[in-house]
């Protein structure tokens, strides 16, 4: 039986002007052989796949999504405001109905970017996806998001954006924490106090397969996403579970990935990391851009792949399998869980050290969440970076309630300017962003 085939955009931006440096992992040529394997493959002779040019993301737009400190233009080149461009070059075209998905083969990429950025971490310094979230908030009128995350490290960044947003789903399949790069991304982390179940965890043991990894795919992602009802799926598309990966320790295949896609049917694919830069992108890419297009992606193998080498061990399957039924007897409580956590709290407050690998800054943070019934909650964060940098900032979210938004606005005009650098009010659901 044939699979229908789907109408599927392209968006292509290698940075060439963008680096971290010459040999580092994160450069063009992860893309640049990517491009040569689509025309070697003769993808864009099919009708049915689209290649667009990216457009160019506005500081207003990332200021939806972030508090940049101080401002976004210190923290982004043309070339991130282009990456951000092609997802929501790649958003627009699904939205509007041009194409049926999209694929954005961007870069710089940007998981690890989180709400309040001071800096360059994990090779990221403003989050795409987060950025692409808002514009379809905003243009669109979507209300509920799903975000896939499928990089090999834990999407950490989208996660502290959405921590307590109840209305996108945030679910992060990684390595373990305990042996990569960020050293987060746990089951027991499931969200803020009003999102409890918005935010899910599956951190994999090294070297899980695509046995490991297509179990987690129809055992926890599927049956979350048929209960969350998502108007939109978004695949966080990193690439650096595979095999082949330098810095990472698991073994995905590009047939693997190709079958993730077409089981999950994401609506958005936004390129994450991957760093194989021969050995696995332009198999997984184009593997990928085959599945979302419904083509035959049956003959794509990387020529060392090797089923029998990369199979996992037992206890790895066991140790899977018993994670994913502690997820979903967690996610099945999520509901009876807030008053267990708040108890008779009004606000609930959270501390955080972060470190920007990248940039070598070190922030202390202290968020504080107002408990409510009717809305996501007033979010006020209070960050100070080893630059020197104190700031405060008060964010409204979207489907803001009466109440948070009085305490909210009470709480910026009375705070005092004297004790920061900046002071900073996002408001999500009126989109207006004020900076003191």
């Amino acid at each position: 039986m044939s699979k229908p085939l789907k109408k599927t955009g392209l968006i292509f931006f290698p940075a060439f002007d963008w680096a971290i440096s010459p040999d580092h992992p994160e450069r063009e040529e992860r893309l640049l052989y990517t491009q040569d394997q689509v025309f070697e493959e003769g993808l864009l002779d099919f009708d049915n796949i689209v290649e667009y040019k990216p457009g160019i993301a506005t500081h207003a737009q990332i200021n939806r999504a972030h508090i940049c400190v101080p401002d976004t233009r210190h923290l982004t080149t043309n070339s991130h405001l282009i990456s951000a461009g092609g997802a929501i070059t790649a958003a627009h075209k699904v939205l509007s109905g041009e194409v049926d998905n999209a694929f954005a083969l961007v870069r710089p990429p940007g998981h690890h970017a989180m709400l309040v950025a001071h800096g360059a971490r994990g090779f990221c310094n403003i989050n795409i996806e987060a950025v692409m979230v808002e514009y379809i908030r905003h243009t669109f009128g979507v209300k509920r998001i799903a975000i896939i995350d499928t990089d090999c490290h834990h999407g950490d960044g989208t996660q502290d954006i959405y921590w307590n947003d109840p209305d996108v789903l945030c679910v992060s399949m990684h390595q373990d924490g305990r042996t990569l790069y960020p050293g987060t991304g746990f089951v027991e982390d499931f969200g803020g106090p009003n999102a409890l179940g918005a935010t899910i965890n599956i951190p994999l043991p090294p070297r899980t397969s695509d046995e490991g990894f297509l179990f987690a795919v129809e055992n926890v992602i599927l049956p979350i996403l048929d209960e969350f009802k998502p108007e939109i799926i978004i695949n966080s598309a990193g690439q650096d579970n595979h095999y082949s990966d330098p810095i990472t320790n698991m073994n995905f295949s590009a047939q693997g990935y190709a079958l993730l896609n077409e089981k999950l049917a994401p609506h958005i694919a936004v390129l994450e990391g991957g760093y194989s830069i021969e050995r696995a992108l332009p198999y997984v890419n184009t593997g990928i851009i085959l599945a979302m297009a419904g083509l035959d992606y049956s003959f794509i193998r990387e020529p060392d792949y090797n089923a029998d080498r990369l199979r996992q061990s037992a206890e790895i399957t066991r140790l899977i399998k018993d994670e994913a039924k502690n997820i979903m007897a967690l996610w099945k409580t999520r509901k009876s869980l807030k008053r267990q956590i708040t108890g008779q709290a009004s606000y609930i407050r959270r501390g955080k050290n972060i470190y920007y690998d990248t940039d070598g800054i070190v922030e202390k943070q202290t968020e504080t969440v107002r408990v409510c019934d009717d809305c996501g909650g007033l979010v006020m964060i209070d960050s100070a970076a080893d630059t020197g940098k104190k700031i405060f900032a008060v964010i409204l979210p979207n489907g803001c309630c009466p109440a948070c938004r009085k305490d909210g606005e009470m709480y910026f005009d009375r705070v005092s300017t004297s004790q920061y650098h900046h002071t900073y009010f996002q408001d999500r659901q009126r989109d207006v962003f004020v900076v003191k």
